[in-house]
């Protein structure tokens, strides 16, 4: 099996799971936050909603200057659940072709991230993939279901069963 075949099943799992959480995400509490120094829940949602498009620049790119995007930035607002849901949808599809058609070659080269002269990595791809966008996203996703729990609303069973749901292993 080539590198990327292999991220592939950790991304899909991945995505399903950040899928189930956004499912969850009520509409009428957006700008809740458990601490001042946290995200609004509404922001963090579609952080993770569009943080797949991250993981296709690390493939389509040779690189990312922060201080110098190439890239517009996503507005992080959440309108409802079935547009952060549409993103996701969108975002993965993307970020799913482009990590399929990566090559063995293309991930063990190295994929400079600074923000100007500021290094932050200038690992291979599949590791700054890994550790830049892959852990990004299950951080989030479980950040979300902190913020549900506190709402006390149901947290999914992403990788067994959760206080409120039953685990069906995901194919």
């Amino acid at each position: 099996m080539t590198t990327a075949g292999i991220l592939l099943e950790d991304y899909d799992f991945e995505i399903i799971n950040t899928r189930s959480t956004l499912e969850r995400v009520p509409e009428d509490n957006l700008a809740w936050v458990p601490h001042a120094k946290s995200m609004p829940l509404g922001r963090l949602a579609m952080h993770c909603a569009t943080l797949p498009l991250f993981g296709a620049y690390i493939f389509e790119d040779d690189g990312m200057d922060m201080a110098a995007p190439k890239h517009p930035h996503i507005p992080l607002t959440f309108t409802t659940r079935e547009a952060a849901l549409q993103q996701l949808s969108e975002t993965a599809a993307r970020c799913r072709q482009s990590l399929a058609s990566a090559s063995d070659e293309a991930l063990a080269q190295p994929w400079r991230f600074s923000f100007g002269e500021y290094l932050i990595s200038n690992v291979s791809r599949s590791l700054t993939y890994r550790m830049m966008f892959l852990n990004h996203l299950v951080h989030h996703t479980a950040q979300i279901g902190v913020y549900l729990r506190l709402l006390d609303l149901p947290v999914p069973a992403l990788y067994g069963p959760s206080a409120d749901e039953q685990w069906t292993p995901k194919a």
